[in-house]
């Protein structure tokens, strides 16, 4: 329910907040109310594209069936754990000239390409929100059945409202936190999640190996727990079941789950701390 209601309200945060400065721009232009129907289009076919994707993958996962769906849903975790790091990538180097940068693409765009090219700036931006959710959303919630959907659906819907809400807040007033502080908290849940899926990924593929003829180190490796932490804190219920499916702990850690975490943070770690360097001037 959590990394639903997380990753649809972080989306659409950012999907809202492109609408809005493009919304923005086309009512200074002299024939805002014809561009914003080719906005208002463009939106609309980014959320159809969003939704067949939606359904394609629906579909592949369920016309595959053993040992083939789960490698296509372990995939689809890994994937959706790098396109979290690639987004937050992506906000670190555009975040600050997000809205000039929309503003000068489409001041170019209009005046090459007309009203079109408008529709299918709004396209390419919605349809991009749209697909990393779904392709996120899969790779979380693709496991969960019964009651456990249900909550992961309702997690969805609550993303929704919570994400109006936010760019209210956000935008009415900036007494309690700048668009800066937000995407700065959000990116650091987010490379918290992006860890989840991983080892959510990298668990389904351990447990494919295990059904293979491997080397006994590899069974150790994969298979073999190196401790039990469930007495101090159980990964199946309350704070050790959030923890285990909004940032990957597990109270007994195989020796491959614990190197995929190791790699994971060390990797974001020395990437975060070279992007603080590059933004710190040179001083001589």
């Amino acid at each position: 329910m959590y990394q639903s209601m997380f990753i649809v309200w972080r989306e659409s945060v950012e999907a809202l907040l492109v609408i809005g400065i493009l919304q923005a721009w086309v009512s200074q232009q002299h024939q805002g109310d014809r561009l914003a129907k080719y906005l208002w289009a463009g939106v609309v076919l980014g959320l159809m594209l969003s939704g067949l994707l939606a359904v394609l993958i629906l579909f592949a996962g369920e016309a595959m069936s053993g040992s083939a769906s789960e490698w296509f849903q372990a995939a689809l975790a890994l994937v959706a754990s790098l396109l979290i790091v690639q987004m937050v990538g992506w906000m670190h180097r555009h975040g600050r000239t997000l809205k000039h940068d929309l503003q000068r693409h489409a001041d170019s765009y209009l005046a090459r390409h007309g009203g079109a090219s408008l529709l299918l700036l709004a396209l390419l931006a919605v349809s991009r929100e749209g697909s990393e959710t779904v392709v996120f959303l899969y790779g979380s919630g693709a496991q969960l059945r019964g009651p456990q959907l249900s909550l992961f659906v309702v997690g969805g819907a609550m993303g929704l409202v919570l994400s109006a809400l936010t760019i209210a807040l956000l935008h009415s007033s900036r007494r309690f936190i700048s668009w800066q502080r937000f995407f700065s908290i959000s990116e650091a849940v987010l490379l918290i999640l992006g860890a989840a899926l991983l080892v959510s990924g990298t668990e389904r593929i351990g447990g494919q190996l295990l059904a293979m003829d491997l080397p006994e180190v590899m069974y150790s490796l994969v298979g073999d727990a190196l401790w039990d932490s469930s007495a101090l804190l159980s990964d199946s219920h309350g704070l050790g079941g959030f923890l285990a499916g909004f940032a990957g702990y597990r109270a007994t850690p195989s020796g491959m789950t614990l190197l995929v975490l190791a790699g994971y943070w060390l990797t974001v770690g020395g990437w975060l701390r070279q992007r603080a360097v590059e933004k710190v001037p040179c001083l001589s």
